[in-house]
């Protein structure tokens, strides 16, 4: 199973008021394992980055004024995706970008359907918790001090992380496995400590005579005893 953790960085909020993107990273999972294959791409918006866009991913006009325009990146970007299942924080704002700009250089729409969103996965299992990247990271444990400001790659880095712990962990697939391993293990010493048990002689457990006659004493003292024979 191939999916993609995808990120992007933009000049704003929404395509339809002008803005447009300025960044892609994605990185590539089989079977849930990341392989070490990426996917990085500055992109020159052909328009201005606004200030408190800056403040987040701190991409300005000047680095971005000698980056390929989308038109002549968008081919190896859809390679690099395929037919894989897309893992997004946010989905419906990264994909609206997404197809906002496939649909300037008149390539057809990327599908829903085949989007898992981190965002949503997070609302259902920690209902009412922040549901952030930065809280996730902080919920899981994964290291983010490298994440001063936005990046696509990064933070899409990260997200793998916490996809796969939303997951169940990245072992999440192998409790069956270390079960029956723990299972087999006990068995192993069970049989060790049998086997190194001293024997003993079994002790006799009937009563004594003095015993007997107590026991009989009480029973005359009570009303219809059920212990008498």
């Amino acid at each position: 199973m191939r999916e993609i953790v995808l990120d992007t960085e933009t000049t704003g909020l929404d395509p339809i008021d002008g803005h447009r993107l300025i960044e892609i990273g994605c990185l590539e999972l089989e079977n849930h394992v990341p392989t070490g294959k990426t996917y990085h791409q500055y992109i020159n918006p052909e328009r201005g980055v606004p200030a408190e866009a800056i403040a987040i991913h701190g991409l300005n006009d000047g680095f971005l004024k000698d980056k390929p325009v989308f038109s002549e990146i968008y081919d190896g970007f859809l390679k690099f995706i395929g037919d894989a299942t897309l893992v997004i924080h946010n989905a419906a704002f990264d994909m609206k970008f997404l197809n906002a700009e496939l649909q300037i250089v008149g390539h057809k729409a990327l599908s829903m359907t085949n989007v898992v969103d981190t965002l949503l996965m997070t609302r259902q299992k920690f209902p009412g918790s922040p549901a952030n990247l930065d809280a996730l990271c902080r919920r899981f444990g994964i290291d983010n001090s490298d994440r001063e400001l936005h990046g696509a790659l990064l933070d899409s880095e990260l997200l793998a992380e916490v996809y796969l712990e939303l997951l169940g962990g990245r072992q999440h697939g192998l409790g069956l496995v270390n079960e029956e391993s723990n299972n087999k293990q006990s068995t192993l010493i069970s049989a060790q400590a049998e086997q190194s048990r001293t024997f003993r002689e079994p002790r006799p457990h009937q009563p004594e005579k003095e015993e007997l006659t107590a026991h009989a004493s009480m029973l005359e003292e009570l009303t219809d005893p059920i212990w008498r024979d």
